[in-house]
């Protein structure tokens, strides 16, 4: 009886936890955890992500390694080992790494093969937030801390008494150079390990700089130890260097690289950091991280909403990276990772636009229309020094995804009134774009001449993906027209952009009510079975790429027969057992996996095709059903958690879904001025833009039962549509949901509420 008090005790407190209200949060960097995604493995994403010590689109991040070198997945939460604590310029396990180094602390006899250095840790031993890192490692009975600057760090290692402390420098593989100083108690190297998409001069030059005198000092190669000898340069190099230290007596390093120079590498060090001591860099790191994640201010959510909010929001604001440094005359440059010259203007990297054009750059041309310009000048910057515009680069192009998505990007800012960069350079780049292939499948447009003499890329050429890529080609010739328009372009040419944004129908089987791939001669591909993944589409199968008609909705709704039509398909989608062909990949690939036990039909919010789904109800007269689905995926698919993601997290874009729905609100579709409504998750959300308005979203009585809008009104009038403008958003005021817990079919069921479709303008 006892035993059985105790656990309802313990059930109580747990579900007091979870339902206890939190009224105010003063520090929100203190809510973020920055392992939320990092429990992965090739086979099964949950984030796919590692506990990143950065600042906000910080050049450099940190982070504790736990796999060996050169593996992607780096970090994992299942692992009981760490091997070094490496700088890393990672967006993902699938692209890896690039401009990497790490170091290690050891005690007792000399170790510095990655295996014979790794130490046993334990998560509970372990302190992981955005501006600081902390873990003790048991072999060597050392704590290490770590806190970020822009393109600099400080390390801290508390050590037991010794006469054999060491920290074992680690340049990496495949070609790296290290030397020691210890006049100057320093070491300086460079690595040039990288996986691919760097020019044939790329090196990452760093410094490390210490606080306290070496009693040995070493280098080594591969697996022999060079006593001795300060510098070398090998294949894989490293440096190891001694201390005699008291019980706690601690000792810091100061750390900071560049892709430029070592003298460039120095300047970021004294600028970023100078005399510093380490608690001050770790108070100005939590500022920072303040500051930001505090221009979203929640109230009234529940304690594991607040750090889901912020733990995603924190990830929304780690890519792109700024690959810009700051030179000794003050002036922006960057290293070019097209053409391997350093040249003045911001230059930013590590991301896919085929997964952020969707959310993540609208959040930042809602909330960092700046920071949106500086990007737009280095999309403008990569296209002069490459000839092309990047759609996934890590550091330069890489050959991944597909569609031309950098002009949705591109068209967003402009169409949003950022502007401050050469345009017209990019616009041009985007026609370059839409008449030409690139040097890899992912830049131009792979299968352009059969798009554009026929109107979709055929499924019978050898173009693989073709669905997925006329879908994708049509929504960015959308985009392409609006900008157009704004640019004053000629007529003709902004007809043809016109005309090819419908090029969507030509894929559109009025049997199956799906888009399907065609062959050559105009006649659809068979067999055709909906739910096969990858083939003609990406990552994916029909039933999610359908819906890749972000800009005419209505248009694809009269397609498939109407609105009752329509939402009797979008209904399908949960309804539907989650089966899937997977012979396409001849394995599961994980983004099957991840459908298949989210118990959630074929909806697959773990991979991005098909993250605006839900949203799309509101087009057709049902935005219950979106407030119902977007709840029902908030709770069941986000938690800050190791497990906390339901597919790859991806430079952002499903954590940006995140925030925007707790907003209340989502950009369906960029190149329009209008975020679709849905069901705000807070009971206020206070947002600060850039020039210090605020707009207030209040929704009292809001609550996991209160889900459904029953009303809303805007600087206290009335409002009706299922849709609200950026300029709306960006002049401030006050947005107010009346909540309740049954659903309001009266509201926003009238076409004049539905949000922007081509064809609802075009008639």
């Amino acid at each position: 009886m006892k035993k059985v008090g105790l656990l309802a005790a313990a059930l109580l407190c747990l579900h007091g936890a979870q339902s206890q209200t939190v009224n105010k949060v003063a520090e929100p960097a203190e809510w973020v955890n920055t392992l939320m995604g990092s429990d992965s493995k090739m086979s099964l994403s949950n984030g796919n992500t590692y506990p990143a010590i950065a600042l906000p689109w910080g050049m450099n991040f940190w982070m504790p390694q736990t796999n060996t070198m050169g593996n992607g997945w780096a970090y994992q939460y299942t692992a009981d080992k760490i091997r070094g604590f490496k700088q890393t310029h990672q967006p993902s396990p699938w692209i890896n790494d690039y401009g990497q180094f790490a170091v290690m602390p050891v005690t007792g006899a000399i170790k510095f093969d990655q295996n014979k250095r790794a130490s046993w840790f334990s998560h509970k031993s372990e302190i992981a937030k955005p501006y600081y890192y902390s873990v003790y490692l048991a072999d060597p009975d050392v704590t290490t801390e770590i806190t970020p600057t822009e393109r600099a760090a400080q390390l801290r290692f508390t050590y037991p008494a010794t006469d054999s402390a060491y920290i074992v420098v680690d340049a990496f593989d495949n070609g790296s150079y290290i030397k020691i100083l210890p006049e100057e108690k320093k070491i300086i190297g460079y690595t040039t390990k990288n996986s691919g998409g760097v020019p044939s001069n790329f090196k990452n030059y760093f410094i490390i700089t210490f606080d306290k005198a070496f009693t040995v000092a070493s280098t080594w190669h591969d697996s022999v130890l060079v006593n001795g000898k300060l510098e070398l340069q090998a294949n894989h190099t490293g440096a190891i260097v001694g201390f005699k230290t008291k019980k706690g007596e601690q000792v810091g390093i100061k750390t900071a690289s560049s892709f430029i120079s070592f003298e460039q590498a120095e300047l970021n060090l004294q600028r970023e950091i100078g005399k510093d001591a380490f608690d001050v860099t770790c108070k100005k790191a939590k500022d920072i991280w303040n500051k930001e994640l505090g221009r979203l201010a929640v109230e009234g959510g529940s304690v594991e909403q607040v750090s889901t909010f912020y733990s995603s929001l924190y990830r929304v604001m780690l890519f792109p990276r700024k690959f810009y440094e700051i030179n000794a005359k003050n002036e922006i440059v960057h290293y070019s990772p097209f053409n391997g010259q350093t040249l003045p203007g911001y230059m930013f990297t590590d991301n896919g636009f085929w997964d952020t054009f969707r959310a993540v750059h609208p959040f930042f041309t809602l909330m960092y229309p700046s920071l949106s310009a500086h990007i737009m000048e280095g999309l403008s910057n990569a296209y002069k020094e490459s000839g092309w515009l990047p759609e996934w680069a890590s550091p330069g192009h890489r050959d991944c995804m597909v569609g031309s998505n950098s002009a949705s990007l591109i068209a967003d800012a402009y169409l949003k009134g950022i502007h401050g960069y050469d345009i017209n350079n990019l616009y041009q780049a985007i026609l370059k774009n839409t008449e030409n292939e690139g040097p890899l499948s992912s830049v131009g447009r792979l299968g352009v001449k059969y798009y554009n003499t026929l109107g979709y890329v055929p499924y019978d050429v050898e173009v693989n993906e073709n669905a997925a890529r006329t879908l994708e080609y049509a929504y960015d010739d959308f985009t392409i027209y609006q900008l157009a328009k704004a640019l004053n372009r000629p007529k003709e040419e902004i007809a043809r952009f016109e005309k090819r944004s419908q090029n969507y129908r030509n894929l559109f089987d009025p049997e199956t009510k799906l888009m399907r791939g065609k062959n050559k001669d105009g006649k659809f591909q068979t067999p055709f079975n909906p739910f096969k993944w990858g083939d003609a589409f990406t990552e994916g199968n029909s039933w999610h790429y359908t819906w890749s008609v972000f800009h005419d909705v209505q248009g694809l709704s009269t397609l498939m027969g109407g609105k009752e039509m329509f939402t009797q398909m979008l209904d399908s989608v949960f309804n539907m057992p989650p089966v899937f062909d997977e012979s396409y990949y001849g394995t599961v690939i994980h983004e099957i996996r991840e459908m298949q036990i989210m118990n959630m039909g074929q909806y697959a919010h773990g991979n991005q095709p098909i993250q605006h789904m839900i949203y799309l109800y509101n087009y057709a007269g049902q935005p219950w059903k979106t407030q119902y689905w977007i709840r029902q995926v908030m709770s069941r698919l986000y938690k800050a958690t190791p497990d906390g993601y339901c597919g790859d997290e991806d430079n952002g874009q499903t954590s940006a879904w995140y925030v925007f729905s707790a907003m209340g609100f989502y950009p369906v579709c960029p190149g329009t001025q209008q975020y679709v409504l849905g069901t705000p998750l807070f009971s206020k959300l206070t947002v600060t833009m850039e020039d210090g308005k605020k707009m207030v979203i209040d929704a009292p009585g809001n609550s996991e039962k209160n889900l459904y809008v029953q009303s809303a009104s805007l600087n206290g009038q009335a409002y009706s549509k299922n849709w609200i403008s950026h300029q709306e958003l960006q002049k401030g005021g006050h947005l107010v949901f009346k909540m309740g817990a049954t659903p309001e079919k009266s509201r926003g069921t009238q076409p004049s509420a539905y949000p922007y479709s081509y064809s609802a303008v075009n008639k």
